[in-house]
């Protein structure tokens, strides 16, 4: 084999498994496979499962039951958590930081998830300036990579 076969061999391959990554990195449920539904009818958020999916803005989301993969297709917005699901102190602060699906508060109907409980005992301390300034960063980081913030 000459070296020019060697190399669109590799460019190939070098291809293939940048395909592979791109595809796996997609397929990583959206709230680490939390119900998002779960949170404002259980009160209390419950692990989805592969049987109930819907993608939604390139995310997907995982549901417990039919009844709660039916009502977020109906109105996703209403149940996708603030940024995205990244930390809402974080977020306030211009950061992104990934979000606990276990650390949460719902605030005049959106869902807010936070680093750790520490982190949200802070944001809860100034929850409507928190607020304020992430949706105002928000706007500004949103399609930002969280490592050059």
């Amino acid at each position: 084999m000459n070296l020019k076969s060697l190399l669109a061999a590799f460019a190939g391959l070098m291809f293939s498994f940048s395909a592979l990554a791109s595809d796996f990195a997609q397929s990583t449920p959206a709230v680490w496979g939390y119900d998002v539904v779960s949170y404002h009818v259980n009160k209390r958020p419950v692990r989805g499962s592969g049987h109930y999916v819907v993608t939604h803005d390139g995310a997907t989301y995982l549901f417990s039951t039919l009844e709660n993969k039916e009502t977020f297709a109906k109105n996703p917005a209403k149940y996708v958590p603030a940024y995205n699901g990244y930390c809402a102190y974080g977020v306030a602060k211009g950061k992104k930081f990934a979000g606990d699906p276990e650390v949460w508060r719902i605030v005049d109907g959106t869902l807010y998830l936070n680093l750790d409980s520490k982190i949200q005992d802070l944001w809860l301390s100034e929850t409507d300036t928190m607020i304020k300034d992430g949706d105002s960063n928000w706007k500004r980081i949103k399609n930002a990579d969280p490592a050059n913030l």
